[in-house]
C-alpha cells in the first residue's frame, strides 16, 4: 500500500518514465519555463532521459517541438503565461502545462486551467499524473482547416 498523499505510486516510480509517458522522445526539442526551486528534479531527468538532451530554455531563440511549463498559482495570469509559451512552439507542437496538484502549495484550479486555453487559442487534451507532486496537462493548438 502507498503511503504516498492521496494514494498512488512514488514520486520515483512515477516520474521514471514521465518523459515518455508525456510523448517526448529522442532528438526532440524541449523548451522549459518557469522552472524554479520547487520543481521536481526527477521528472525533470526523466524527461532528459527520454529526449536524449538538456531541455533548452527560453532564451534558445528558435523553434522547439514541446513547451514545458511550470506554473503556480502565484506565477501571475496564466493566460499571458500560456501565449509566451507558444512564441517558439513549431506548429503541431505541445505544451505540457505542470503544476502543483490539488492541495498543494501553488496549486492551479483545473477550472482556471479550461478557461484559460481557449482564450489563449489552446485545447486541452490530457492530464496526467507525473510526479508525487505535479501534474501534467497537455495543450495544443486546435487544428484549423485549411
Amino acid at each position: 500500500m502507498s503511503s504516498t498523499a492521496g494514494g498512488g505510486s512514488t514520486q520515483t516510480d512515477t516520474a521514471s518514465g514521465a518523459g515518455a509517458r508525456l510523448g517526448l522522445g529522442a532528438g526532440m526539442v524541449v523548451q522549459e519555463l518557469g522552472w524554479d526551486n520547487d520543481t521536481d528534479d526527477d521528472l525533470r531527468v526523466s524527461i532528459e532521459d527520454a529526449i536524449d538532451a538538456d531541455m533548452v530554455d527560453g532564451d534558445y531563440g528558435n523553434v522547439v517541438d514541446a513547451v514545458l511549463l511550470w506554473w503556480r498559482a502565484e506565477d501571475g495570469d496564466l493566460v499571458d503565461g500560456l501565449v509566451d509559451a507558444l512564441t517558439d512552439l513549431v506548429g503541431g507542437g505541445s505544451i505540457w502545462l505542470l503544476t502543483p496538484k490539488v492541495g498543494r502549495p501553488g496549486s492551479v484550479d483545473p477550472s482556471d486551467i479550461a478557461e484559460a486555453a481557449p482564450i489563449a487559442g489552446l485545447s486541452q487534451t490530457t492530464t496526467a499524473t507525473v510526479s508525487k507532486d505535479w501534474s501534467a496537462t497537455r495543450l495544443v493548438a486546435p487544428k484549423t482547416p485549411v
